[in-house]
């Protein structure tokens, strides 16, 4: 099939790779949001999905907006047959739904109808889940909710971050992908409805949603400093000002903290939650790089019933 490949991030990167390598398919052209600021200079910056296709050779198209009219026209002149898609960015209007003979296919990154939005794999290790994964989906005008071509699954490690679980399943899902290409230009695969039941929503975290409750349990610190990890990050406040958390613990012999309160050791810094401390593993002071929790305690040289949040 001619296809029109959609993408932005580094994370839709391995799929585009997958399809450019197909022997099958041939990727005429890729659809990305338009070069962002960057950087502590603020300069625009291409896609990572712009940067290999243009290292492929490919043409990029970059619209504002996917209804722009001139956009459209050139997706109707390259007449794809199928469009794949990995976190484009953008909500495609009907006009370019109907243009290609075997519409939009996204990968998604949960088993759908679990976790339908901007952020599936923030919200599957936020709710403790076990088990996650990819899915192949139709596009259709309403959020995620096409019928579904394929999925893989993935368990979630107990210390997996987003990061690693989204490396991991950007990795898999290209495969899929590339599967489920072959499996409709060849007729043999056909999608089936998502369930009406079980359906859950995963909407954009901000940064506020980041922000660690200190009398919650400290497995729910835990599963918010990984889920939020490495965007939008994991804080809390510390004599009024903000420390990133990259990374805890759990200590569940130690129950003498209160929420927020710290303890330094030599060799540790810990900090108590709603039921049992936490250890600070790795932080970010405002203004600084990463460091070991220990070097920060050190530095900032605690006092007796200090404590951390508001």
């Amino acid at each position: 099939m001619r296809l029109v490949f959609a993408g932005t991030p580094e994370v839709a990167v391995p799929a585009l790779d997958a399809l450019i390598a197909s022997d099958r398919h041939e990727v005429v052209a890729v659809v990305t949001r338009p070069d962002a600021p960057a950087g502590r200079g603020r300069r625009l910056v291409a896609s990572p999905v712009a940067e290999r296709a243009e290292e492929a050779g490919i043409e990029v198209l970059k619209p504002v907006k996917p209804r722009d009219e001139d956009f459209l026209a050139r997706l109707r002149e390259i007449a794809p047959d199928c469009c794949p898609v990995v976190a484009y960015g953008a909500l495609l209007p009907k006009a370019a739904l109907d243009i290609p003979a075997h519409g939009w296919v996204n990968l998604h990154f949960s088993l759908l109808p679990a976790w339908r939005g901007a952020a599936p794999v923030q919200h599957a290790v936020l709710a403790g889940d076990e088990v996650t994964g990819a899915s192949t989906f139709q596009i259709e005008e309403g959020l995620d909710s096409g019928p579904v071509f394929g999925v893989i699954t993935e368990e979630v490690r107990p210390t997996d971050t987003s990061g690693d679980l989204l490396t991991r399943l950007a990795l898999a899902g290209a495969g899929l992908l590339a599967a489920t290409m072959d499996g409709i230009e060849d007729g043999t695969l056909q999608p089936v409805p998502q369930p009406g039941e079980g359906i859950t929503l995963a909407p954009k975290l901000e940064v506020e949603d980041a922000k660690v409750d200190w009398t919650a349990p400290a497995l729910r610190v835990d599963r918010v400093v990984r889920g939020c990890a490495p965007a939008p990050g994991a804080w809390t406040l510390f004599r009024g000002e903000r420390l990133k958390l990259m990374s805890v613990g759990l200590v569940a012999d130690r129950t003498d903290l209160a929420p927020g309160e710290l303890a330094v050791t030599k060799k540790a810094v810990y900090a108590g939650t709603g039921s049992h401390a936490v250890e600070l593993l790795w932080v970010q002071p405002q203004g600084k790089k990463p460091m070991r929790g220990a070097d920060w305690a050190r530095g900032v040289r605690i006092g007796d019933a200090e404590r951390l949040g508001d």
